[in-house]
C-alpha cells in the first residue's frame, strides 16, 4: 500500500434525492484534475464490496448524507476509528459501512478515514436531483476535501 494514496469515496443512492449526495459530490469533482495520487470513486450505496479499496488506500474521505435533526445543507467531519464512531443516523446503506470498519478494525488493517457529513431532512424515492439546501453545501463540501488532501 503506498503511503501517500487517497480515495474520495462518495457514498448514497442517486435515485433518493439528498440520500445521494456523496455521489452528486463526486460526479461534480469528475471535471477538476487532482494529483496522480487521489482517485475518485462513487461507492453507491457502500457495503463490502469497498473492502479492497479500504485496504488499498490508507486515507479515504468519505461523503455521506446523515438524518442527525441539523438543518438540512449542515457539514460536519468526523474521523471515525470504530463502526460505534460513526453518526447514528447515517442515512440509509449505515449498517454495511459500520460492518466493513469492524471488519477492517478486526482485520488491523484500518485506514485514516475522515467522514464528511451533509445533513438531510428527507429521503424521496426516484428522485435524483438534491434540494437547494443540499445542493448548496457541495463548494463547502469541495473545500474540505481539498483541505483534507493537504493534511499529511
Amino acid at each position: 500500500m503506498e503511503s501517500n494514496k487517497i480515495l474520495i469515496l462518495g457514498i448514497g443512492n442517486y435515485l433518493m434525492g439528498d440520500e445521494g449526495i456523496g455521489v452528486h459530490v463526486i460526479k461534480s469533482l469528475d471535471a477538476r484534475s487532482f494529483p496522480k495520487n487521489v482517485t475518485l470513486l462513487d461507492g453507491g450505496t457502500g457495503g463490502f464490496h469497498l473492502l479492497s479499496y479500504f485496504q488499498e488506500y490508507p486515507k479515504i474521505i468519505m461523503i455521506d448524507a446523515t438524518m442527525d435533526g441539523s438543518p438540512a445543507g449542515t457539514i460536519k467531519i468526523i474521523t471515525p476509528k470504530f463502526a460505534s464512531d460513526f453518526p447514528s443516523a447515517l442515512s440509509a446503506h449505515d449498517i454495511g459501512l459500520k460492518d466493513m470498519i469492524e471488519s477492517m478494525h478486526l482485520l488491523g488493517n484500518m485506514p485514516k478515514i475522515y467522514l464528511i457529513t451533509v445533513s438531510i431532512k428527507e429521503i424521496k424515492s426516484m428522485v435524483m436531483e438534491l434540494s437547494d439546501y443540499v445542493k448548496k453545501a457541495i463548494p463547502e463540501v469541495t473545500e474540505k476535501i481539498n483541505e483534507l488532501i493537504r493534511i499529511k
